[in-house]
Parts: structure tokens; C-alpha cells; sequence
């Protein structure tokens, strides 16, 4: 297909085609003359991925190159693939500080996480901001959110589609992003339909 066609195909612009493609976010296609290519089932892909990561997952385009690459050097394993796409998404948090209390929760628990796995610092970030406000939490709270965390994880890793690493990263992407507003959301409606239950009035 000719780049018109790959706009069409991906719903992205021209202007924003010529752009990936320029940055190298989107490999280039098979010269057929000298300013003309043509692109495939994998450009279309790549093209979604990369829309994905910039557009929905809030990167930079250079942060979208570098998990792009990372994503390429991990070659056939989907777990690699995952750990790629979620170490790329933000928050990022900055911090000298190891996460110890959060790896000792998370071996706790059982789980099987890489110790330097953003996530971690995200959590250990969160657990000081508590403490600093007086409302440190407990680790039988802690490891009942845990419990809940690993029901949705299994329902999240079910349905990431293995046909290939791009669809995986895709879903992964959009699924983490898009996601995790509903689950905030389904949070507080809980919260508020529980309280109704216990505290509210008939």
C-alpha cells in the first residue's frame, strides 16, 4: 500500500505519517521510485503503536523511539514485550531512594516482579506520601489491595492478543492508559454504593 493507503488503513494523517517516519518511529517502507514506497501489514502495526504511545500514552516522541527500540531488541517473548511497553509509560518517578519497602510487599505477596521495575517506586512513592500525612497503611489493607490488583492483572494479561509483540505493546498501552481511569471511577462508585449499604440512610 502507498502512504495514502496506510493513512486511510490507521486513521493517521499524512502530515503525521511523514512525521513517524521521518523520527523513526515507523521503519521506512519499500523504495519503489525516488519519493515514492510502499508499506504492509507491519507498518500499520508499527503506525498504531506508535500513535498509541505518543497520543494516548502522553510520550514524547523520543521516549516512543527509545520504547520502540526496546520493544524490537525484545524480539518473540510477550513478557519482555509487556515489561518494554509499561517501564515506557508514565508516571516516572525520579527518586536516589531504593523501593525497599515496596519489593519486600511485593515478594511478600508472592509476586514475581523485576527489582528494578518502575512500578515499585511508584508504589514506594505513594506508601512515604501516606506516611507523611499520618495515614501510613497497614499490611493486611495493603495485602488485600494486592489481592484485588492480581484479579484485574489476570483479567488484563488474559486478554492482551499474542499474534505478535506489536499487538501486545498496543494493548498493553491503550489497556493501562484507558483503563485505569474506569478503574478509578468503579472505585469511588463502590466506595459510595458500600457506604450507602453501611452508613447512608434508607
Amino acid at each position: 500500500m502507498r502512504i495514502s493507503e496506510l493513512s486511510r488503513v490507521t486513521g493517521v494523517p499524512v502530515a503525521t505519517v511523514k512525521y513517524y517516519l521521518r523520527e523513526g518511529l515507523v521503519p521506512p517502507g519499500r523504495a519503489t521510485g525516488a519519493t515514492q514506497a510502499q508499506y504492509d501489514d507491519s507498518h500499520v502495526l508499527r503506525l498504531r503503536l506508535a500513535r498509541a504511545l505518543v497520543q494516548v500514552g502522553g510520550l514524547s516522541v523520543a521516549a516512543a523511539r527509545d520504547v520502540l527500540t526496546s520493544l524490537d531488541g525484545a524480539g518473540d517473548s510477550l513478557h519482555r514485550v509487556l515489561g518494554a511497553a509499561h517501564s515506557a509509560l508514565p508516571p516516572r518517578i525520579e527518586e536516589d531512594r531504593e523501593p525497599t519497602r515496596a519489593r519486600s510487599l511485593a515478594s511478600s505477596w508472592g509476586w514475581q516482579v523485576h527489582p528494578e521495575a518502575p512500578a515499585l517506586r511508584q508504589l514506594e512513592h505513594a506508601l512515604r506520601a501516606l506516611d507523611d500525612v499520618g495515614a501510613s497503611a497497614n499490611d493486611e489493607r495493603l495485602a488485600q489491595y494486592a489481592e484485588a490488583a492480581h484479579r484485574v492483572a489476570e483479567v488484563d494479561v488474559a486478554g492482551v492478543p499474542t499474534t505478535s509483540p506489536e499487538e501486545a505493546a498496543t494493548a498493553v498501552v491503550i489497556g493501562t492508559v484507558l483503563w485505569e481511569p474506569v478503574l478509578l471511577a468503579l472505585r469511588r462508585l463502590a466506595q459510595e454504593a458500600v457506604s450507602a449499604e453501611s452508613l447512608g440512610r434508607p
